[in-house]
């Protein structure tokens, strides 16, 4: 019996490069045994520079790509059975890096309908989960705009919506804030936050910046297709060396307090917000 959404086990996934006459070339590990479990309604961030590997594995989770070797779980259902296809497509709903990608429609409205019109839902229905997904997402009063009006920071949220209307029960972000711009990116996580806490939706954000993970129940942390760190924000950017030698960098306010507690302040690890390390502050003697 599965209670969690998404269980990955064992993963192995490798590119075959070939030749022009298609001899195989050599062969590069993306993903080298990696393990996860996300239980439905958690917020889970996988985090790691380019080439770790992090999006491939989120490419995993509804099904774009199959594994080499080992499983992977979506909802109960093993993705490599072509017949979990679409069910596994309905339960976790993917938003990618660029929004033009993804948005087809001509007015914001119809574009978040197209996913579930495809789905079949009846058309009454479809206009209220249209209307409630781009409440969730704080873009419902530019319902009748066109996408192409809209910053880059409202498309995604547009995108966003697109997928919500399926009524997935989880969200696959895959670097969704990397063609935006810091305004942009605010809007984007808090919307996500927003899904996550209020409609208690399970999110699974693939990011590099580390302010993004902050708020995550769990991070993992990938390098050469390898989870390398895994736990709580707080356990992880604890490890302030340890990510600088995965070539991360860590929240600004954490690299502050730790640099403060090497100088001699005492103050605990791993603090990730302002208001944190002003706290902390407000206790030494």
């Amino acid at each position: 019996m599965y209670m969690n959404i998404i269980d990955v086990s064992k993963l192995v996934f490798e590119y075959i490069r070939r030749d022009d006459e298609g001899n195989v070339e050599g062969i590069t590990t993306a993903v080298d045994h990696v393990d996860m479990e996300i239980k439905q309604g958690d917020f889970v961030a996988v985090l790691g520079h380019n080439g770790s590997g992090k999006s491939t594995l989120a490419k995993h989770l509804n099904a774009i790509l199959y594994p080499t070797e080992g499983t992977v779980w979506v909802d109960g259902k093993d993705t490599q059975d072509e017949e979990n296809l679409i069910p596994i497509r309905k339960s976790a709903g993917m938003v990618f890096q660029n929004p033009d990608n993804q948005i087809i429609g001509q007015v914001v409205e119809e574009d978040v309908g197209f996913g579930p019109e495809n789905l079949g839902v009846e058309t009454k229905q479809i206009w209220e989960r249209v209307e409630e997904s781009l409440k969730a997402v704080g873009m419902y009063k530019y319902r009748k705009k066109s996408p192409n009006r809209l910053s880059g920071g409202q498309k995604q949220r547009v995108s966003i919506a697109g997928v919500l209307a399926m009524h997935p029960k989880c969200i696959i972000l895959d670097e969704p804030t990397a063609m935006l711009d810091p305004s942009g990116r605010k809007e984007v996580i808090r919307a996500v936050r927003a899904l996550n806490e209020v409609e208690g939706i399970t999110v699974i954000l693939i990011t590099h910046y580390m302010e993004e993970v902050i708020y995550a129940d769990k991070v993992y942390v990938m390098d050469k297709g390898r989870v390398e760190m895994q736990g709580t924000p707080k356990q992880v950017f604890s490890q302030v060396e340890k990510l600088k030698s995965l070539r991360l960098s860590v929240p600004q306010v954490t690299l502050l307090a730790h640099e403060l507690k090497k100088s001699g302040v005492n103050l605990p690890d791993g603090i990730l917000t302002t208001k944190e390390l002003i706290e902390e502050l407000k206790k030494v003697k």
